[in-house]
């Protein structure tokens, strides 16, 4: 890490908060490939929009098209490729936008680290696991990747050739096979509300819901 730089101060996140009359956290979605983290992420994303929050949705396979292309599979850089976007999510919470992450972040460790950053901060952090079982997600199996890994094509490839540590206790447990879209969108609003992360800021400092 450089030494020679020094850290610039700027308007406090309360300050944000109030300017943009919302608070700014990180709802983190975990999971097997072909889980549906996504596709609840996004719906997530769109009812927030949709609701005047600003909201922005970072996708695992869209990030290595810019940010993330120099990194590969390995353990090293997958752990290099979550702690970016730990990084990257943090900032947008602390701009007081909602930000949305869509990884299989298969390593307790570094979904722990992302969760470490924002709470060092100060800033809200949900982590959504969307459980499938290996089997079910085969099935489904849009992009064909359980296939190219069971052949041997794909190597790293998590549940298959690479391990999955299951979240603990995640902030909303989400079980793909039995629940829809709609029903997953209600239930991660449903724990971001009752954490209040949903609250607006009034400019004199009160809260109002919206």
């Amino acid at each position: 890490m450089a030494t020679n730089i020094t850290w610039h101060p700027s308007l406090t996140h309360s300050e944000r908060s109030i300017l943009r009359h919302q608070k700014g956290f990180t709802v983190w979605f975990t999971g097997l490939s072909a889980s549906g983290k996504s596709t609840i992420a996004t719906a997530v994303e769109q009812h927030l929009l949709h609701n005047d929050y600003a909201a922005y949705r970072l996708d695992g396979d869209n990030v290595r098209f810019g940010l993330n292309k120099d990194l590969g599979f390995s353990p090293a850089d997958r752990e290099e490729n979550i702690r970016r976007i730990a990084e990257v999510a943090l900032l947008f919470a602390d701009s007081c936008t909602v930000a949305i992450t869509s990884f299989i972040s298969p390593a307790k460790k570094d979904r722990d680290l992302a969760r470490k950053l924002h709470e060092e901060r100060g800033l809200g952090f949900v982590e959504v696991y969307v459980e499938i079982s290996v089997e079910e997600a085969e099935k489904r199996d849009p992009k064909g990747l359980y296939q190219r890994a069971r052949r041997g094509e794909i190597q790293e490839f998590t549940g298959i050739s690479a391990p999955y540590e299951e979240p603990r206790e995640p902030e909303v447990l989400i079980r793909s096979a039995e629940t829809s879209v709609d029903e997953a969108v209600k239930q991660v609003l449903a724990v971001l509300d009752e954490k209040g992360l949903l609250r607006r800021e009034k400019q004199e400092g009160g809260m109002e819901e919206r």
